[in-house]
């Protein structure tokens, strides 16, 4: 299993990067943003996915290891392959991602091309429960509490959410929520739950 590259971007396309790794040229499938990013001769580090078919071996990366644990909660849900589940991280973050899930709201994957009603639903269904989402520098070392509470706003307002009333619902929580939920899954639990059952239209009225 190839779990990681690091290497020289020798050439880029619309979705895809060629690392040099050595001396070996490596195709990895990436979102369009990490493509549009990558500059040839630049050092590019990748979590990777190997997919083994019986016609083939491809590759796919993501920048950081919650965008690949990701994916590959998404690729083991039925009628989602590789392609599909790039589509949806390159439409959606991981914190609107986690905040869809968590509010069994199926709307933002069904605005991602190629992912039908039935899909989006199933997305949601299966992956409850599974994406555990913190929010890191890339090390260990938590992001500041207010950079924090600006994802969980983020992901609330991605869903419908006034930003007023989101960030004071964050502000409400955040207090009182321990310090193993301080992450942006843990912190969007309890804002929703603070919100309470309405609909995000509601809170514009």
């Amino acid at each position: 299993m190839i779990a990681s590259l690091r290497g020289t971007v020798a050439h880029t396309g619309p979705d895809s990067v060629v690392l040099d790794v050595a001396g070996v040229g490596y195709l990895v499938a990436v979102t369009p943003d990490v493509a549009r990013g990558a500059h040839l001769g630049d050092e590019l580090h990748l979590h990777t996915h190997l997919i083994v078919r019986e016609d083939a071996m491809s590759l796919v990366g993501f920048p950081s290891r919650e965008e690949l644990g990701v994916f590959t909660a998404l690729v083991a849900v039925s009628g989602v392959g590789p392609k599909s589940a790039i589509g949806v991280l390159a439409s959606l973050s991981v914190s609107q991602i986690a905040a869809a899930v968590t509010a069994e709201d199926d709307a933002p994957f069904r605005r991602v091309s190629g992912i039908g009603p039935k899909t989006a639903k199933l997305i949601v269904v299966q992956l409850a429960g599974k994406l555990d989402v913190t929010v890191s520098t890339g090390g260990t070392t938590p992001v500041a509490t207010a950079t924090l509470d600006a994802q969980v706003v983020q992901a609330l307002v991605g869903l419908g959410w006034p930003e007023r009333v989101a960030a004071e619902a964050v502000t409400a929580v955040a207090a009182d929520a321990p310090v193993a939920e301080h992450t942006v899954s843990g912190l969007l639990r309890r804002a929703l739950a603070h919100l309470g059952p309405a609909r995000a239209e509601a809170g514009r009225g």
